[in-house]
């Protein structure tokens, strides 16, 4: 028997990038793209290559646009890395796995070096797998943390905890990481809101970006950490803007929830260095008549839209700058 699991990318409509400073976030899973893991029994514990994840070019071009559109690391490592503290977590809780071996592997959709999740996605992916093929259940609270312990302890990337708690619940979530409350039960407060609640959103990346998640916010770890007061302020009012958003949301104060989104990046830009063309990605979008924000790190931005002719014209304006709309699926 095959056993196939997805999980999909992820837009954070508001708060991030506070997620990562025991802050407060609003995100949104993206049905348009997902990665799917594929795991079957057999003889040795084989993971499989994807495409993007082999060492053969044509030649050093092939190379270098390889490395540009995908970065220096694939799907593997991330595989590798969930399987070991999933099967570490077993042997902390007493959980004795099935004497049985499998083949792993992956494909992706989602777009690359964009901020849309997609290396989480994967990893969210292999651990629904892991549990189904071991016949293990963990509880929902519990799944952001391993994916997140796999990505930050094992493999050193920089990362918080919003992009695995929505690809694990999916929908829309509020997420509220209090730091006293996760030291005592290892996980956020984490919040479903109704989906039929949300305003009409669009979804847009560059087509011609490539950088590396994570790197960018490695500056920020070192300013928080150091206690720097204006980057202390800037994520409590980026962890405050997600709260009212939540209120918006449920009170259907779609004009507040517009004004956030835009004041959720004019946040981000005074304590962080925003690319030329971010800043235009971005001013592009409002010029056209829409709010607009990043959904993760760069590369992606998010935003509500007032009609379709507002629409019509963030496709047009966009494109021209490589970028491509969309109107993500949720549900």
């Amino acid at each position: 028997m095959i056993i196939e699991s997805r999980a999909y990318a992820r837009a954070g409509l508001l708060g991030n990038p506070s997620d990562g400073y025991f802050g407060k976030t609003i995100s949104i899973i993206v049905k348009n793209f997902g990665a799917k893991v594929s795991l079957y029994q057999t003889p040795e514990l084989v993971i499989e290559e994807m495409e993007t994840d082999r060492n053969r070019f044509r030649n050093v071009y092939h190379l270098t646009e390889s490395i540009r559109q995908n970065g220096y690391y694939g799907g593997q490592r991330l595989i590798k890395a969930v399987i070991k503290r999933f099967c570490e977590y077993c042997e902390e809780k007493n959980i004795r796995l099935a004497n049985r071996n499998f083949t792993v592997r992956y494909e992706s959709s989602i777009p690359r070096q964009v901020g849309l999740a997609g290396s989480s996605a994967i990893a969210t992916a292999t651990l629904r797998a892991l549990m189904q093929f071991y016949e293990v259940e963990l509880p929902d609270e519990i799944q952001p943390g391993l994916i997140l312990e796999a990505e930050t302890r094992e493999l050193g990337i920089n990362a918080g905890l919003q992009d695995r708690v929505i690809q694990v619940y999916e929908g829309c979530v509020y997420m509220d990481f209090d730091k006293k409350y996760m030291e005592k039960h290892g996980c956020g407060r984490y919040e479903r809101i109704d989906t039929s609640l949300l305003p009409p959103l669009y979804l847009a990346y560059k087509t011609d970006l490539s950088k590396v998640s994570g790197a960018v916010l490695n500056n920020l770890k070192e300013r928080y950490q150091a206690g720097d007061a204006d980057t202390l302020r800037a994520l409590r009012e980026l962890a405050d803007v997600a709260e009212q958003g939540k209120n918006a949301l449920l009170n259907r104060d779609y004009p507040l929830l517009n004004q956030l989104i835009d004041h959720n990046f004019d946040l981000r830009c005074q304590i962080m260095n925003i690319s030329k063309s971010n800043m235009e990605f971005v001013r592009v979008a409002r010029e056209s008549g829409a709010s607009a924000k990043f959904s993760g790190s760069g590369g992606a931005i998010i935003g509500m839209y007032p009609n379709d002719e507002t629409l019509s014209k963030l496709v047009v304006n966009l494109k021209k700058i490589g970028a491509r709309v969309i109107k993500p699926f949720i549900q």
